[in-house]
């Protein structure tokens, strides 16, 4: 029987196939009754799965990051199709193809990888290129991120996302640079590369996209500034010359300040024009990959909108299906 990808559900459908459940919530509804809410996940998606009046025991046996049996109906509820459950058990891991569940980019990772090398090589300033290479020429960091995605849930949220989004970025930022002459595009080029390098330690993606605990406690900015302070004394072993100490405060304001306002999460307001420059770039990146991805992967094809989606605050226009 061939498999039931996500993305091939439709309203009406039953469902008995086994997903990877990417997050568990043991929610209680009005009347105190408890439910069961499941995100369900393979290559093609993700749908929410809903278990009414459950008991804690039931769902003691699998945890998020376990792959599940589940029975159930596809409904359209609110122009967003979900899975009422009648069952879930979890599943032997080793009886299933893991590229069954596995998101990838569209393009290969190790040739994405190598123009991003490329790029980095390409900076004038000699220290801001060495240390670039600090970090290029250690091979379980290299390895680390080609399998890390930028996001659990919104853009780039698969294992490789994070070099395709930095390699996005840098090619951009290669095509405005002309535009703005006072800016340091070294800088630019070198904080596009660092601002997101913490999450090769705040994330888990070799098996549920999860948080690790450094990266829970800590999160992607703090954690990036160590490694950029981690490479700089690498820097300085292999040249026996100190890095220019202004130029380390402008790499690690980037990574502190890229997410642009407090309310999003940067530690500081962008205070220098390279700084505003990767923020934008990188919010640019990021909301324009969400949208398409929601987009294409909105689960029920007939419709013109996307369902709400609240981390966006709206729903998106998809277009009437047969408009040129």
């Amino acid at each position: 029987m061939p498999r039931q990808f996500v993305g091939d559900l439709k309203d009406g459908d039953p469902v008995e196939e086994t997903y990877l459940l990417s997050d568990k919530q043991l929610r209680a509804n009005r009347n105190a009754n408890l439910y069961l809410l499941a995100t369900l996940r393979d290559r093609s998606g993700s749908i929410n799965g809903l278990m009414w009046n459950v008991r804690e025991d039931q769902c003691a046996d699998f945890d998020s990051g376990d792959y599940v049996r589940v029975r159930g109906k596809v409904q359209l509820y609110q122009a967003n199709l979900q899975l009422i459950l009648t069952g879930v058990q979890r599943a032997d891991a080793a009886a299933l193809n893991p590229e069954d569940f596995e998101l990838r980019p569209k393009q290969d990772i190790e040739k994405l990888l190598g123009r991003v090398r490329e790029i980095l090589q390409s900076i004038a300033d000699p220290a801001i290129r060495m240390l670039m290479e600090c970090f290029l020429i250690d091979d379980a960091l290299v390895q680390k991120l080609q399998r890390t995605g930028a996001g659990i849930k919104a853009h780039h949220a698969y294992p490789g996302g994070l070099v395709e989004h930095v390699l996005n970025i840098l090619e951009v930022a290669l095509r405005i640079r002309d535009l703005y002459p006072t800016v340091n595009f070294d800088l630019v080029l070198a904080g596009i590369f660092l601002h997101d390098i913490g999450k090769v330690r705040e994330m888990d993606f070799d098996n549920a996209f999860s948080y690790t605990d450094e990266g829970q406690l800590l999160g992607h900015m703090s954690i990036g500034v160590e490694m950029v302070t981690e490479k700089i004394l690498e820097y300085q072993r292999l040249t026996n010359e100190p890095f220019p100490r202004e130029t380390e405060l402008r790499l690690k304001h980037m990574v502190l300040s890229h997410h642009g306002t407090y309310e999003h999460g940067s530690s500081r307001l962008p205070m220098t024009p390279e700084a505003i420059v990767v923020h934008h770039l990188d919010n640019l990146d990021a909301k324009v990959h969400e949208f398409s991805r929601a987009i294409s992967e909105d689960l029920n094809p007939d419709a013109s909108w996307t369902p709400y989606i609240p981390r966006l605050e709206r729903k998106l226009f998809k277009g009437h299906q047969g408009d040129n």
